[in-house]
This record gives structure tokens, C-alpha cells and sequence, in this order.
């Protein structure tokens, strides 16, 4: 099968760029960059190199760099961003930072006749986030785009194979960047489409039945996708010997609780624990309000009661968690920088009591994860589930966490995803949720003064979890959905709607 080597240099769309190639049906591997070597590129056989981008400068002393080697392989190479700086810089081009010169968001880019730009207009919209940019390109190479700002917005030496581009083709703001990687995966690097998700989700069961055989599994169940698909992934290769624990935390939507025990233990006919734990974790996260305190709070938590629930099952071996890429790539692993931890992942405490840790989705997108689900024949109601954080309505509630304002952000929440429901939007949107701000205002409520709590509507469009549009729902649905929540709920006498994208901002507020 061929594959395309993703070479990594910490930027935060490392992820995306393998997931839009896989979306070609082409398999992709991630390597941190100092983790391979020319050779070993080499002598693995990777069709195509790509260089991601990154958040350093080329000429910082402590940024990280790769041996020129790499260009004489006689493998394609595409550089995105940083990587494109740094193919100049490994090939004694001249790179340059000038605060005039930066470009962030859309802009307008120009491109010439190439085999990279085959079916892209001469000019077209694409997604910068730069200071350093290309100043001379490297000798045997050719300048085949540019911006107002950037004179090389995108260079190659087609006798190489060598590209680079300054922009980033593989988030979506990016016109017809989906066109550009085709054109390289296929035109330049000659790849065949070989890799589909059932061939990932038959070898990881024939994977995980050999290498987990006569081990005692825990699996930690929220009931949202990824930890379900690993669920049913786990259970179809090892049977009885996975027992799922789902903790409820008290910090799960309205009826959720009931909702994951039926359908696990009753539908599924999997091993499964509920544990009651709301007094626990609410005691543990008293008067906490920084986010990144609540989701290690809350991480280190979720560990403490597996190791009890295993003393009591006797030896188990290793601990199941629902990691997905996205979960990685924001927890800054590797040399990425921190957006945020995430509690299977960045959360983690140092010491457990498990041998081992599986995360059999810790490869795959959001929407790769529901396909899987699709294959292992897990009901539609529940592989297009929305999605929920592991920390739960603890990242949804701005300041301190209480039995109180949770019972009220339960409610504003069904409301909003029962309104949606109702206007048969479900598929308009990608994900929605109610978030409690910290903010008080002034309500009147049967011509009586108030004084209560902001909700915040939130609804997001998107196909990778890695950049999203804040979805144009109608005024009406908003409207209805206001009333009820000002209405039915007391304590509450505002609610906005957050219209903010991603980037600037995360698809969750905290």
C-alpha cells in the first residue's frame, strides 16, 4: 500500500494534512521529525514527503531543523508553511521576517501554470498564517505563486519534485487546497487509492485480538462516539475479557446517565460498570475555576476511579481510552503548542496502576471515527451522536462548577437541542451546545426585577474538528430557543449566540 510520510515540525494542523490525505485514500503516517531518518524514509518507501508547518523561525538556533539529505532522495516533497521555509533554507534560499509582511486568514493568492495547480484558478482564496516568508527562492527552483504581501507564496523545482507553498492547503478556508493535495498525492507522488476505513477497522480487531489475548481489559465509556466505537472495536476482538466502566461524573447532559447503561448493557451485551461518582468529582473541582485545573482535576480523577473499580475486578492488565487526533494534537504533544489538555490525553497523571494504555482511535478524525462506527455496524442515532467533551459540562460552565448551575446549563442545553431537533436542523449543523457564562445581568420576569445568568448558544460547521464556521442557524430556531430557555429556566434572563469561528477561537469555550 503506498503511503505519504507527514514530517512533522509542530505546527497545529499536523493531523489535518494526514487526514486530508487519507480522505484521498491514501494512508498517511505521522513522524516527528526527529524521530526518522533520511534513510530510514528511504528504505520504509514512502511515495511522497510532506513538511508541515510550524510555529518557529527558520533561523532560531532552537527550531527544529532536518538534513538536507531528505531533498536528494528522489521522493516528492511539499512544504506547508514553515516546511516551505525551511526547504529554502536547507537549499540556501533566503528567508526574511517583516512585520509588513505578515498574512494571517484568507487572502488572495496568484498562481502560475504548474502541475501542482492543475484545476485552480489563477486566483483564488487561500488560508496564511505567517511573518517569515520565502524572500529568493533556492537556485533551481521556481516562483509559481504570490500574494499582495509575499513574493513567493509558493515555489518548486519540478526536476526534484520539490514544492513548497506559504499557505495552508489543508484546512478548509482554502479554496481549492483539497485540489492541490489531489495533484500532489496522485500527479506528483503517482500514489494508488488503496487505503479504506474498513481495512483499519479489521486490523486493529485482528490487531488487538492477538495482542490483548488472555488480558483483562478496562475500557473507560462515556457513551459519546469515540469511546463507544473503541467499545465495540474492543469487544469484537476480545469478547468478555473487556469490562467498560462508565463514570458518572455529574457532569453529563440531561438523562445521559441512562441513556449509555441501556444502550451498552442492554443493547450491545457489553461488560459494563456504571459508578455514581458525582459527589466525588463536584467536592474535588469546589471553587476551581481555570479550565486547565478543572480538566486535570478531572483527568486525574476518572484514573483514581478506574484503579478502584480494578481492585475490585482483580488483575486487569490494561486501561481502553476513546483518544482521537484532535484530542492529541490540541494537548500540544511533541512539539506542538498547548491549546488546551484534554483529559485522556494531557490530563493523564503520572503514575496509574494499569500495565498498559490502548487508544485504538488515536489515528483518526472525528469523522473517520463515525465511519468506523458505520462499519462495526453501530446504529446511526449513536455514530452521529453529538459530540461532548470527556470533561463534560465542567468546560461548558465559565468559573466555578456546582450541583446548581450544572442542573440549570442540563436544562438551557435540552431546550436548545430539542429546538434544533424540532426545525429538523440536526444535519445543518455539526455540533451545538448551551455554555453558562459567569456573567449576571438584569431580567424582568413577571414585572418583577431579576438579576440572573448568560447563556451562550454555540452551533459549529465543520468537517474536521480542526478549523470550523459558526453555523447561520435560522433567527427563528434562535428566537424559540431563547424564549424557552428565559422562560422554563430560573436563574437565566440572558442568551446570546456566539458567532465566533475556529481559529480564533476553539470550538468549546474552555
Amino acid at each position: 500500500m503506498d503511503k505519504i510520510l507527514v514530517l512533522d515540525f509542530g505546527g497545529q494542523y499536523n493531523q489535518l494534512i494526514a487526514r486530508r490525505v487519507r480522505s484521498e485514500h491514501v494512508y498517511a503516517e505521522i513522524k516527528p521529525y526527529n524521530k526518522i531518518t533520511p534513510q530510514e524514509i528511504q528504505e520504509i518507501g514512502y511515495k511522497g514527503i510532506i513538511f508541515t508547518g510550524g510555529p518557529n523561525s527558520v533561523y532560531d538556533e532552537k527550531s527544529p531543523h532536518y538534513d538536507p539529505a531528505v531533498l536528494d532522495l528522489g521522493i516528492p516533497v511539499l512544504g506547508i508553511c514553515y516546511g516551505e521555509q525551511l526547504m529554502a533554507y536547507m537549499a540556501d534560499g533566503e528567508i526574511t521576517s517583516a512585520e509588513n509582511s505578515s498574512e494571517y486568514g484568507k487572502t488572495e493568492v496568484y498562481v502560475k501554470k504548474n502541475v501542482l495547480f492543475d484545476d485552480v484558478p489563477e486566483k483564488s482564496i487561500c488560508w496564511m498564517s505567517h511573518t517569515d516568508y520565502v524572500k529568493e527562492a533556492p537556485k533551481g527552483f521556481e516562483i509559481i505563486a504570490h500574494t499582495d504581501k509575499c513574493p513567493c507564496a509558493a515555489m518548486c523545482d519540478e526536476s526534484r519534485k520539490l514544492y513548497g507553498v506559504q499557505f495552508h492547503p489543508e484546512v478548509t478556508h482554502t479554496a481549492y487546497g483539497k485540489q492541490m493535495l489531489h495533484n500532489f498525492i496522485f500527479k506528483v507522488c503517482g500514489c494508488a487509492a488503496e487505503w479504506k476505513m474498513e481495512n483499519f477497522v479489521d486490523s486493529s480487531i485482528a490487531k488487538y485480538k492477538k495482542e490483548l489475548a488472555g488480558k483483562k481489559v478496562l475500557l473507560a465509556l462515556s457513551g459519546g462516539v469515540d469511546s463507544s466505537v473503541a467499545a465495540v472495536l474492543l469487544h469484537k476482538a476480545i469478547g468478555t475479557n473487556l469490562t467498560c466502566v462508565f463514570v458518572d461524573h455529574g457532569l453529563l447532559r440531561k438523562d445521559e446517565g441512562d441513556f449509555v447503561e441501556n444502550t451498552f448493557g442492554k443493547q450491545f451485551g457489553i461488560n459494563l460498570i456504571r459508578v455514581n461518582a458525582e459527589d466525588r468529582f463536584l467536592s474535588k473541582l469546589a471553587h476551581v475555576t481555570d479550565p486547565e485545573q478543572k480538566r486535570k482535576i478531572i483527568g486525574e480523577e476518572f484514573i483514581r476511579v478506574f484503579e478502584d473499580e480494578a481492585k475490585k475486578l482483580g488483575k486487569i492488565d490494561v486501561l481502553v481510552q476513546g483518544t482521537i487526533y484532535p484530542d492529541v494534537i490540541e494537548s500540544g504533544k511533541g512539539d506542538s503548542a498547548v491549546i488546551k489538555s484534554h483529559h485522556n490525553v494531557g490530563g493523564l497523571p503520572d503514575v496509574i496502576a494499569f500495565d498498559e494504555i490502548v487508544e485504538p482511535l488515536k489515528d483518526l478524525f472525528k469523522d473517520e471515527v463515525r465511519e468506523a462506527g458505520t462499519q462495526l455496524n453501530i446504529p446511526h442515532e449513536l455514530v452521529w451522536r453529538q459530540p461532548f467533551p470527556g470533561p463534560g459540562l465542567a468546560v461548558r460552565i465559565i468559573g466555578e462548577i456546582t450541583k446548581e448551575r450544572l442542573d440549570v446549563l442540563r436544562e438551557a442545553d435540552a431546550i436548545f437541542r430539542e429546538e434544533i431537533a424540532n426545525a429538523h436542523l440536526e444535519n445543518f449543523t455539526n455540533q451545538y451546545f448551551a455554555v453558562l457564562t459567569d456573567l449576571r445581568s438584569v431580567g424582568v420576569k413577571g414585572d418583577a426585577r431579576t438579576y440572573g445568568y448568560t447563556v451562550a448558544l454555540r452551533a459549529v460547521t465543520t468537517d474536521d474538528f480542526m478549523t470550523a464556521e459558526w453555523t447561520r442557524l435560522p433567527y427563528e430556531v434562535l428566537e424559540k430557543a431563547s424564549s424557552r430557555i428565559t422562560n422554563e429556566i430560573m436563574g437565566i434572563t440572558r442568551v446570546v449566540y456566539d458567532i465566533t469561528s475556529k481559529p480564533p477561537g476553539t470550538v468549546e469555550w474552555e
